[in-house]
């Protein structure tokens, strides 16, 4: 088990081979992400890296957690809320992968003794579904975030799917306004992803200025973050930044994490002027999206990632729900217990609040509401 943050940083070259190895892993398990992540949101001494190396001293598997005390002690992956998948990673190799995970079971499994192990956004078929059969104690599996996903198709192929007639050639007539307004895209190096990321952070605070936006985006340690992690993504090709030009003013900047599993817009800015035009900023991203999902020999899925936004459906997604596994020892069980409770209760929660704002809204239609 790895504790030192330094010893993490160092971990690098071998956390990308085994990275490059493991089928499903999603962008949020790469190293520059989530050495990243630890630098913007770890707590000193809690970090908790599982490693497991074959007889020749190759990493075969990864878990990178971190031990948290509120409001139970229990170990959770590194990435946080600002990632939209977590995992361990394992060889897939049919000589190294049953005894990696074997042994990464383990090791887990000894931590666990004294906290509860939380795995939340699991996307399915991810690699840490290959250490439950093997667990050797209580474990639950709950659902958590919807996420969204499109075949990798070319963009009109994508605008064919599309329900009806008028919907596709409403969208055909935004890509043709699109190259009316003369908006270009480049790819921007990885030289120049520092100052592109800034100017996305910018344009993102700039677009949701006097509106409901998530307040973590908008944070000092998130940039630091984005801007730390986006350089080697890009070398790496796990991330690749757009800029979006307007009469020579870069009016929107979008990055798009990829992986061999699948490839999603993280985040974008994009300056008021460009709605003001009657351009349609969704429409323009997801045509730049489409183009870097088929690049590459295996482009995966076109992911919407997190959220069940009803513009999302206009494209008709498949809907794929993420899952939290809770893993225990009889000596955690009752952390377990309560885990699930608190699970139970909010999803309830947020149930009965989703169905008083639909009321309040069909009131506020049909004129009988306050």
């Amino acid at each position: 088990m790895v504790t030192d943050p330094r010893a993490f940083a160092l971990l690098a070259a071998d956390w990308a081979d085994l990275y490059r190895r493991t089928p499903t892993a999603t962008p949020f398990q790469s190293h520059p992400w989530l050495y990243s992540w630890w630098l913007s949101y770890g707590r000193p001494g809690r970090l908790r890296l599982y490693l497991v190396r074959d007889p020749h001293g190759r990493l075969v598997a990864a878990a990178p957690l971190m031990l948290v005390h509120r409001p139970l002690p229990t170990l959770v992956p590194l990435g946080g809320a600002i990632s939209d998948y977590t995992d361990v990673l394992l060889d897939p190799d049919p000589g190294h992968g049953p005894p990696a995970a074997a042994a990464l079971t383990t090791a887990l499994a000894a931590a666990a003794r004294t906290a509860l192990v939380d795995f939340r956004e699991v996307r399915p078929g991810a690699a840490v579904e290959r250490i439950l059969d093997r667990w050797p104690g209580p474990w639950r599996r709950v659902t958590d975030s919807v996420c969204l996903e499109l075949p990798a198709l070319p963009m009109e192929e994508l605008v064919a799917r599309l329900p009806s007639a008028k919907a596709r050639q409403r969208v055909r007539a935004q890509l043709r306004r699109l190259a009316t307004l003369g908006v270009e895209r480049r790819i921007v190096g990885p030289d120049d992803v520092d100052r592109a990321l800034r100017r996305l952070v910018e344009l993102h605070r700039l677009q949701w200025q006097g509106r409901k936006v998530t307040g973590e985006h908008l944070q000092p340690r998130f940039r630091e973050h984005l801007i730390r992690s986006a350089g080697p993504m890009v070398r790496s090709g796990t991330a690749v930044v757009t800029e979006f030009r307007l009469y020579d003013e870069i009016v929107a900047v979008d990055l798009t994490l990829k992986s061999p599993s699948l490839t999603g817009g993280y985040l974008y800015g994009a300056h008021p002027r460009l709605r003001e035009g009657k351009a349609d900023v969704a429409v323009m991203l997801l045509d730049a999206c489409a183009e870097h999902t088929r690049a590459g020999d295996a482009p995966g899925v076109l992911s919407l990632l997190r959220g069940d936004e009803p513009y999302k459906h206009h494209w008709r997604p498949e809907p794929v729900v993420n899952q939290r596994l809770l893993l225990a020892r009889r000596p955690t069980a009752p952390l377990l217990a309560t885990a699930l409770a608190d699970a139970h209760a909010r999803r309830h929660g947020k149930r009965l609040l989703h169905l008083l704002q639909e009321r309040r809204g069909k009131e506020r239609g049909t004129g009988g509401g306050p």
